[in-house]
């Protein structure tokens, strides 16, 4: 068996144990995607690894994700870094993240591989993440992040840029999606954005015990709620200034469901991808704006059912925009959205061709 092979055997092992959710949904992807698909996530989740359990400093874990940068842009052997990684890995770290960074090298070995456009923008989204995440984790805390616009920020360094790194992929893979690739790109960072945007409102609790909030102060402060000594419990300020930011998620989430009905009729496996996102973002919101008060994000995460129930529907839907439209129009129905004008999206200077 040759290294390529193995190496993509290996990603393929791995990834059940480090995402329930992606080993879902890549799988759902057309061949010539789910590989590099399955790379450039595993690729995300070092990275995450690296800056959330690993903490001598911040300047230390700094240190560590340009030395992973370098590993990836494949200018810098993994070896050495590993090594220091599992000495340096918090006792908290699971055995399956051991297990990836362990193998990093097999990781970045297949990313090598790749054909240069997806080479590139899989190596541009982990530059990009690994420089924007740690800044924000160097002033995260209880505070929150002081303004709406920085949590766009945030939201586009640790997810807008992989829904750019995925426009590229899914545009170099069909030359139909290719001549669409204006439009994609013009709702990439907004779909991403509405998906991390509710996993932030769904996990808000479970980031507070850990000292962390990236809720918007601005936001609240119009409500009369100071974030850094906000504590769980009943408070109709907190929850008014949580549905703001629902209905922020919910107009990006719209702006989701245009980018997917963009991916050719054809291309089902893409669009179910997509599809499946959407559909639980959506239906996540709906809880959390349905249970005013919940304090921890398994009171609002939604069922296996349920779960099972989208991926039917939109299987059965998949080429009827139609359909999928009205879909999507009965699960938002009574949930808070957005004015156009309240809904923006930070981006990077850094072109897509910026790097190798």
């Amino acid at each position: 068996m040759d290294t390529c092979a193995s190496d993509e055997i290996y990603q393929d092992q791995i990834l059940p144990h480090v995402s329930r959710t992606f080993a879902l949904t890549i799988p759902q992807l057309p061949p010539g995607l789910r590989s590099p698909v399955t790379n450039a996530y595993l690729l995300c989740r070092i990275a995450d690894t690296i800056e959330d359990q690993t903490a001598p400093s911040a300047a230390a874990t700094l240190v560590l994700l340009q030395r992973f940068v370098a590993v990836v842009r494949g200018i810098a052997d993994a070896a050495p870094l590993v090594e220091d990684l599992l000495a340096q890995l918090s006792p908290d770290t699971s055995p399956a993240e051991r297990d990836l960074v362990r193998n990093t090298g097999c990781v970045v070995r297949f990313t090598a591989a790749l054909e240069e456009r997806p080479r590139r923008a899989i190596r541009r989204c982990v530059e990009l993440m690994c420089d924007g995440m740690h800044r924000f984790q160097q002033t995260a805390g209880l505070q929150g992040v002081p303004r709406a616009v920085d949590l766009d920020e945030y939201c586009y360094y640790v997810a807008g840029v992989v829904g750019e790194m995925l426009t590229e992929l899914f545009c170099g893979y069909s030359a139909a999606i290719d001549r669409r690739s204006g439009a994609l790109r013009e709702f990439a960072v907004s779909f991403a954005q509405g998906l991390q945007m509710t996993n932030i409102l769904k996990d808000v609790w479970e980031d507070h015990s850990r000292g962390v909030c990236w809720l918007p102060q601005e936001v609240f402060t119009r409500h009369g709620i100071d974030l850094a000594t906000l504590t769980p419990g009943p408070d109709a300020r907190f929850d008014a200034g949580m549905r703001e930011l629902i209905g922020v998620a919910h107009a990006h989430l719209r702006n989701a469901l245009a980018y997917t009905l963009l991916i050719p009729r054809r291309e089902t496996g893409i669009r179910r991808f997509c599809l499946w996102a959407v559909g639980l973002a959506v239906l996540t919101l709906r809880r959390i704006e349905r249970t005013p008060g919940f304090t921890s994000g398994a009171q609002v995460k939604v069922s296996r059912s349920t779960v099972t129930t989208v991926t039917l529907l939109t299987g059965a839907a998949v080429r009827h925009d139609w359909v999928l439209r009205r879909l999507f129009d009965l699960a938002t129905a009574g949930l808070t959205v957005a004015p156009p004008s309240a809904v923006h999206v930070a981006h990077s200077a850094a072109p897509l061709d910026a790097l190798p």
